[in-house]
């Protein structure tokens, strides 16, 4: 109410505007955190539905399970729902200090929009950090280990090394026989037992810096052990030569099973922090790292996509009521905020295509609904 404000409009200057600033930013952050939580809440219901769904036809597993699953997936689905909670929960607040007055009052005591926007901004931005720096690796765990359950009890499907009807490529940086080069593996068939990779039909394809083959490599089986590929009754085919067979071939490698396995798997299974290190693992190892780099940077970018769905609640939702159209206004203010949403749903699959940059496709939804949230306080605060 206007009581309320009321005294904390006594004095001047600076001091005036802090206070008002941290008033607004603690019921911002009270209905986005509700926001939030409901709409988390929501979404893990029908995740829990969904998922009694497809153990319907599996009586043995129980409903314990499949709720310890749904449980996992609660802070992937917080760090999905924030930048719209927080729209959600700064729509409500503006439109509720709004209609009673109180942001009114403020502006007509002098304190610009701008001014006391600023606390709620810092602590939306804040809200991006804590998911970015600090959920992020939780969820990553959490997720990887709903996915574990979720292959072990209710696919049927070989696991992800089951892909492209179980055969593997992998192209990696060679150092060892035929200089600055690269080797390329092709395995047609790959096996997972007793968390041991064991590959069968085996071509590997030395080239020198100049992509000039040097030796081929063929071998019936073989296995990932620690720091090399195993190769088994292998033989060595060179340029102009005959066949020699060699018996035990290894070929180095920095890769591990674990590696293999999270780079077939979801790049939500990876935290902001362990991110770069693997993006740079998988280039080097030959796997394509488009998902993972895109990942990065939509992390990146989600403290700034709260901070811009802040300021498009405030930019949607500050109207005074006797200008009529609330309705309209507030219906819009969640309309563009789907419609961002949606934009970068589409950019993120177009960067996963390879059609746009990881990096253009994370933040360019991100900057165009910046523009729009500034073009509408000027709008509203100077227009």
């Amino acid at each position: 109410m206007v009581r309320k404000l009321l005294p904390l409009l006594h004095g001047s200057g600076s001091g005036v505007s802090v206070t008002l600033s941290l008033y607004i930013s603690r019921v911002f952050s009270l209905f986005a955190v509700a926001m939030i939580a409901a709409l988390t809440g929501l979404v893990s219901l029908f995740d829990f539905i969904d998922l009694l769904r497809r153990v319907a036809t599996k009586p043995d597993v129980p409903t314990s399970l499949v709720t310890e699953i749904a449980g996992l997936h609660v802070p992937y689905f917080m760090i999905m729902i924030m930048p719209f909670g927080i729209l959600l929960g700064g729509i409500v607040c503006f439109w509720r200090l709004t209609r009673s007055s109180e942001l009114i009052v403020a502006r007509a005591a002098g304190i610009s929009a701008w001014q006391f926007l600023a606390a709620p901004l810092a602590c939306a931005i804040l809200m991006g950090l804590f998911g970015t720096l600090a959920l992020s690796p939780l969820s990553s765990a959490m997720f990887r280990k709903a996915e574990l359950l979720d292959e072990a009890y209710l696919k049927t499907g070989g696991g992800p090394l089951s892909l492209n009807g179980g055969a593997l490529w992998l192209r990696q940086l060679d150092d060892s026989e035929s200089g600055k080069g690269v080797a390329i593996l092709h395995a047609r068939r790959v096996l997972m037992h007793d968390h041991h990779l064991r590959i069968n039909d085996i071509s590997i394809f030395r080239l020198n810096g100049r992509d000039q083959m040097v030796v081929r490599i063929e071998a019936p089986r073989g296995e990932l052990v620690r720091g090399a590929w195993k190769l088994e009754d292998a033989a060595s085919v060179r340029p102009n030569h005959l066949p020699l067979h060699i018996g035990e071939y290894y070929l180095p490698t920095n890769l591990t099973l674990t590696r293999v396995e999270q780079s077939f798997a979801s790049p939500d299974t990876l935290s902001v922090w362990s991110l770069p290190g693997f993006i740079h693992l998988l280039e080097r190892s030959g796997f394509s790292s488009i998902r993972h780099r895109l990942h990065f940077q939509t992390l990146l970018a989600l403290p700034i996509l709260c901070g811009t769905m802040a300021l498009v609640s405030a930019g949607f939702s500050m109207r005074p009521t006797r200008r009529g159209g609330v309705a309209r206004m507030l219906g819009s203010g969640i309309a563009a905020g789907f419609a961002l949403f949606t934009i970068s749903k589409v950019a993120a699959q177009f960067g996963e295509s390879g059609a746009l940059p990881p990096v253009m496709a994370a933040w360019a939804p991100t900057v165009a609904g910046l523009c729009l949230a500034v073009a509408l306080l000027l709008h509203l605060e100077d227009g």
